[in-house]
């Protein structure tokens, strides 16, 4: 509840409660009230439930903003690794290209060794082991023997190593190849799964940029319904503050018409109130808020603040700050557990943010009288009192009337 609705909630429960209203300008007064009163309610319950949709709405943004928000961290994400990947292939490639020199190179000494085990080969076929025999009998001394083995020793060591080697570059030539075709394969598929994650991505963020367009678009629509409502409730609050105040100056009439047959009588009346000191602090602390415009502190924009804030520890006996009638004990909205009292006059004390009430609607109660228990009820930071003076329905500086 705001303040202009408790204020409202205030004057209303004063009026209604007021005695002596049995003409016939009264009743019809009282009719039009009750209805303005009940379609002031059907506006706060609409606005209240096109609130909770826009509540919904913004969440709902909230949501999708961050999902897109993640989806575009991760398309940056797979960029850079196509980046780097990209960077990798191109070292790759690199290496490819002097790896294929060095295949090159490895095919041509293979070719030459083919050529040698070949000729060695055709020789071995063609002399075989019996022209090794032969070379070693022709031997005209032991020394020609021994210089002829040594030679044939040589070249059946020469084919021997002739043999490995080639095998040897059959294997590296084979090594290379199945290098080459592997690092390309796992480069080809790492990039084409990264184009793939990528397209992904893509289609997502797409599709929620989409989704929020949409959300955004049904907030700003559900944002002008409230306002309407707002403004309604605004022109509502406003026709029935004038009936209260209609209402409120017939009483007004009406006590001072009292007051001065009483005088004429002879009759000893105590003193009008609303006087400067009259009122009894409701609780001992420091004032944490001022009357007058602030931030405020749960709604985060300037408000009137029609009261003052006096700090208490939870639990303190909240005081009535002067002898009246209790016309509001309950919770109002955002001032919580609260009570307010019909000092006569036009004059009328608030208490919010209550943990306890001690009295009823209806109920006379003293100067002084416990009435209730520091809390923090309703749109409260802290245990405190919000104390508020309202003068012929308008809230007013408190401090202008506590002693």
């Amino acid at each position: 509840m705001t303040v202009r609705g408790a204020t409202l909630v205030v004057a209303l429960a004063a009026a209604v409660l007021a005695p002596g209203f049995a003409s016939a300008k009264t009743s019809a007064l009282d009719t039009k009230i009750q209805a303005q009163q009940a379609k002031l309610h059907n506006v706060h319950v609409q606005l209240n439930e096109k609130r909770g949709v826009l509540g919904e709405a913004e969440a709902k943004v909230g949501t999708i903003a961050e999902q897109l928000a993640i989806a575009n961290r991760n398309i940056s994400s797979v960029r850079g690794q196509i980046a780097f990947l990209n960077a990798k292939m191109h070292t790759t490639e690199s290496n490819l290209t002097w790896t294929r020199v060095q295949l090159d190179a490895a095919q041509e000494t293979l070719a030459r060794h083919n050529d040698a085990l070949r000729r060695r080969l055709i020789q071995a076929y063609e002399y075989g082991d019996l022209g090794y025999l032969a070379v070693l009998l022709q031997a005209r001394s032991f020394g020609d023997f021994l210089e002829r083995w040594n030679d044939v020793a040589y070249v059946v060591k020469a084919n021997e190593v002739t043999i490995r080697q080639r095998r040897a570059e059959a294997e590296r030539v084979e090594a290379i190849e199945t290098g080459l075709v592997a690092d390309e394969t796992t480069l080809r598929n790492a990039r084409a799964a990264d184009d793939q994650q990528q397209l992904a991505l893509s289609a997502l963020a797409t599709q929620r940029t989409n989704l929020l367009q949409l959300a955004q678009s049904e907030k700003a629509d559900v944002a002008v319904q409230v306002g309407e409502l707002e403004d309604t409730s605004a022109e509502a609050e406003a026709a029935l503050e004038a009936l209260v105040r209609e209402k409120q100056q017939e009483e007004d009439a009406r006590r001072a018409s009292a007051r001065r047959a009483a005088l004429l009588a002879g009759e000893s009346l105590p003193p009008e109130p609303g006087a400067p000191g009259q009122l009894l602090w409701p609780v001992s602390g420091p004032i944490t808020s001022p009357f007058g415009m602030r931030m405020h502190p749960v709604y985060g924009r300037p408000i009137l603040h029609a009261g003052i804030d006096i700090a208490a520890a939870q639990g303190t006996t909240i005081a009535a700050a002067a002898d009246g009638r209790v016309i509001v004990a309950g919770t109002q909205g955002d001032c919580g557990k609260m009570v307010a009292i019909d000092h006569h006059g036009g004059l009328s004390t608030i208490y919010c943010h209550m943990s306890q009430i001690f009295v009823g609607v209806g109920q006379d109660v003293q100067r002084g009288q416990a009435i209730g228990a520091v809390g923090m009820t309703g749109d409260a930071t802290g245990p405190h009192v919000h104390f508020q003076v309202m003068q012929d329905g308008h809230p007013v500086d408190p401090m202008s009337f506590l002693r």
